[in-house]
């Protein structure tokens, strides 16, 4: 509860005074869990309710066939990074819908503070295509569209006009898709990453930073990188960051210390929020296709070190 007092004072001082906040975001960067997590996934449950101005751009079916021309509408001709999301697994809270641009929002403020990226040069956005949030649908307040989430062809092929419609503007913008759920995560990584300068965070971005966290956790302990290879991990999560960062570990193993991949997957075990995750699931067959998806994208190590 006093960092959601906080939040709200942090929002009206970036109302009244933006260089005020993101001064203040600089100098006390102990401020990012009021900003980004955990306090930012209570705004985004919230976000229709405590709506006061826009602070992104808005896309949905109904914009179909206008994207090119809505771009326009943003302010700065000059924009480095786009963070997007579709809402539909938000930190750990699943599917806000609209409310998910609230992520995209304190993530681009993280960009500020943390990055020294300008405020004017950062466009946050959310595509609305629905929700399958049953109490987001039934609430007279949620701003977002009232209607099942979009799903097959369809929505890819809004996407598909959302991205052309961001190089169109500004292209050498980096696009950063956030809080995706895994099945359409990576299928929009395969569809892109030839064609735009793109990444996922939550494969990507989360798994290059723990693998630099573990090599500097055994660097503490006096133990050289070789150690990796004779650790144990229990991953948290089974989505798309939890799998991206198995895998990147995975390869971190096999690649660089000779182990195979039978050898290097016997150090993990995966739990998600139905337990350990066993031969004995009954949608196993689902979830080792993702992961086989997902290899193609864990973060390759040689990669990071150049």
């Amino acid at each position: 509860p006093d960092n959601i007092r906080k939040w709200k004072v942090l929002q009206s001082v970036q109302d009244r005074n933006e260089t005020l906040f993101y001064r203040l975001l600089m100098d006390f960067l102990e401020m990012a869990p009021i900003i980004y997590t955990p306090t930012v996934g209570w705004a985004c449950s919230h976000f229709s309710h405590l709506y006061r101005r826009p602070r992104g751009m808005y896309f949905c079916p109904k914009d179909k066939g206008e994207m090119a021309s809505m771009v326009y509408n943003w302010e700065s001709n000059d924009v480095d990074a786009v963070v997007v999301t579709d809402g539909s697994r938000v930190l750990g809270l699943g599917d806000l819908g609209i409310g998910g641009l609230g992520i995209s929002i304190g993530k681009l403020d993280l960009y500020v503070a943390a990055g020294g990226f300008h405020p004017k040069r950062l466009l946050p956005c959310v595509l609305d295509v629905g929700t399958a949030n049953k109490k987001l649908l039934a609430d007279p307040r949620y701003l977002g569209l009232k209607q099942p989430r979009m799903e097959g062809e369809e929505y890819y092929e809004l996407i598909d006009e959302f991205m052309a419609a961001i190089k169109l503007r500004w292209p050498r913008a980096l696009i950063q898709f956030e809080d995706f759920q895994s099945k359409h995560a990576i299928k929009l990584l395969m569809r892109y990453k030839q064609e735009y300068l793109m990444f996922n965070d939550d494969i990507q971005g989360t798994a290059a930073t723990v693998l630099a966290g573990i090599y500097g956790a055994l660097k503490v302990q006096g133990l050289g990188p070789e150690a990796i290879k004779d650790q144990r991990f229990v991953v948290c999560g089974a989505g798309s960051a939890g799998s991206g960062v198995l895998l990147t570990i995975r390869n971190a193993i096999t690649r660089r210390y000779g182990l195979s991949k039978e050898e290097a997957g016997n150090k993990f075990w995966i739990i998600d929020e139905k337990g350990l995750i066993s031969k004995s699931r009954s949608n196993l067959a689902e979830m080792e296709d993702l992961f086989y998806d997902l290899t193609s994208f864990a973060v390759d190590e040689a990669e990071m070190e150049g």
